[in-house]
This record gives structure tokens, sequence and C-alpha cells, in this order.
């Protein structure tokens, strides 16, 4: 006869609150002013933000990137030779 097993069920978890929501760190409040913190798209239009990576925006919603633009190392070289 086999040996029975003691197995648990997993139950759902509750769904915890959080304090601050995510939609309040996309936007600035200045007193009467309202401010976009992240980029929008220019496919999708505003609305839909653009997540910031080390070297790139990038949409979600349509997969549209947009390249962070980085000073070249060579005009660092020449910048720093004029300096000294």
């Amino acid at each position: 006869m086999a040996k029975k097993r003691n197995v648990k069920k997993k139950g759902k978890k509750e769904h915890k609150a959080s304090k601050t929501s995510k939609k309040s760190l996309f936007y600035k409040i200045e007193g009467n002013s309202v401010s976009r913190e992240k980029r929008s798209c220019p496919k999708c239009g505003h609305g839909v933000f653009m997540a910031e990576h080390k070297d790139r925006y990038h949409c979600g919603k349509c997969g549209f990137s947009e390249f962070k633009k980085e000073p070249s190392k060579a005009k660092e070289n020449k910048e720093s030779e004029k300096q000294e």
C-alpha cells in the first residue's frame, strides 16, 4: 500500500496596496502646474512613457528605441589637451 503525501495547496496572496502609486513617480507637481518626469513616445503620443535604460529609451507599447547620445572620446581628449 502506497503512502499518502501531505501536499500543501498554494493559496492566493492578498494584494497589498502600495503607499505611493507608481503613476505619482511620472509627474511632478509644482504649485498649480503639472510636468511630466519621463519622456513620451514620439510614435504613440502623450500618455505613453518610455523606459529609461543605461544607453537608450524604449517604448514598451510599440517597441520604438532611441539611443542616448554620448560625447565621443576624441572630443574629450581634445578638450583636455586645450586645458593643459
